[in-house]
């Protein structure tokens, strides 16, 4: 038998053009025409304008944990650059998306350097998204890394973000499209 992996989709686009915003956007979207919507989103944390650290939030049940800090600081101890991971909020994000159950749109915010050139992160979301349970895959990747992403995964599109301001004619455009692509 012959186990068909459902489309997969990229979004991508520069450090706060709203590719977050995009996804939460286009998964309200979904859920309005009555879209089962799971997976991860990365939305920032701000304070006095400044992005000081990362959440994760679960689709699905709306549970948030802090995921990365600008501070080198218990749990915060796996380090990426400028930032440091806590690696229990990883690992929760890892069972979220092997705990998923079948849905219509499962999206991963995002899959990064930890992912794609460590090894380490959201690991179970390489396999996650190609699930025959899945009517739709949508993960989030830098440009810079979009080549290695679909080295790793078949992508069909790349929807790319250009800029906050427009997100919400974007979503829902994208939206039309990709019910057009699994119907």
């Amino acid at each position: 038998m012959d186990v068909k992996t459902p489309p997969l989709w990229l979004v991508t686009g520069e450090r706060g053009a709203g590719k977050t915003t995009f996804c939460r956007r286009l998964a309200e979207e979904a859920r309005a025409d009555g879209w089962r919507v799971a997976g991860l989103l990365s939305p920032a944390v701000f304070e006095a304008g400044v992005k000081t650290g990362i959440l994760v939030e679960d689709l699905a049940s709306g549970e948030q944990r802090p995921l990365a800090s600008l501070a080198a600081r218990p749990p915060f101890d796996l380090p990426l650059g400028r930032w440091f991971f806590d690696p229990a909020a990883l690992d929760w994000g890892n069972r979220v998306l092997q705990d998923c159950p079948p849905c219509d749109l499962l999206i991963v915010d995002e899959l990064g350097p930890l992912e794609l050139l460590r090894g380490q992160g959201w690991t179970s979301a390489l396999t996650a998204l190609l699930r025959p349970d899945i009517r739709l895959g949508l993960a989030v990747v830098r440009p810079e890394l979009e080549t290695t992403l679909r080295a790793r995964l078949p992508a069909r599109e790349t929807i790319r973000v250009q800029s906050v301001a427009d997100i919400e004619e974007q979503a829902r455009r994208w939206r039309l499209i990709l019910q057009r692509a699994v119907s």
